[in-house]
């Protein structure tokens, strides 16, 4: 039996549905690192967008988002980088995707690095080459490339919330850089 997802499916929980629960279940999630690499596959750029949050607070971010139900994973990749990098983008997410940890958000802060008071959310983490060009979209104000060396600095890191800084030095480590 083939199913395909739509927005207008259940795939989609209005409002207070995601509330309740986001109160009740762990959410998935996907975080993507864009990079930009070399021929011989060296990473040379990290991407990083900058954000408004809901407090009114600009932070820089990875792209990130839930995966809905009925979705594969890499779909989900695919769509949360289409939505912040734009359509042209060019991302090679592999047929298989594996991520390169396991991130656990927390509404309790220090249970692990990372924190979203709003849930418990388990986000699955990726570094996504990319080829085409990039331009920030829906919610993200801009798209900033920083060598590896500029994207490990500390005041860069400190923009960023949730621990998302610590999966950023992981995502670096996991491709040597």
């Amino acid at each position: 039996m083939t199913h395909t997802t739509s927005q207008s499916d259940s795939s989609w929980l209005a409002g207070e549905e995601l509330d309740a629960a986001r109160q009740r279940l762990p959410i998935l999630y996907v975080d993507a690192l864009p990079v930009r690499v070399d021929g011989q596959g060296v990473v040379t750029a990290v991407g990083l967008l900058l954000r408004v949050t809901g407090e009114g607070t600009i932070t820089r971010a990875l792209v990130s988002g839930r995966v809905l139900y009925h979705e594969r994973v890499r779909s989900a990749l695919l769509r949360h980088l289409e939505k912040d990098l734009g359509p042209l983008a060019l991302p090679k997410v592999p047929l298989a995707p594996q991520p390169f940890t396991v991130a656990e958000y927390f509404p309790t802060p220090g249970v692990t690095p990372f924190h979203d008071p709003r849930q418990h959310a388990v986000s699955l983490a990726y570094v996504v080459p990319v080829e085409g060009d990039c331009a920030p979209q829906q919610d993200a104000l801009e798209l900033t490339w920083f060598t590896p060396e500029e994207a490990r600095d500390q005041r860069l890191l400190a923009e960023m919330t949730g621990g998302q800084g610590a999966l950023l030095r992981m995502g670096l480590a996991h491709v040597g850089v």
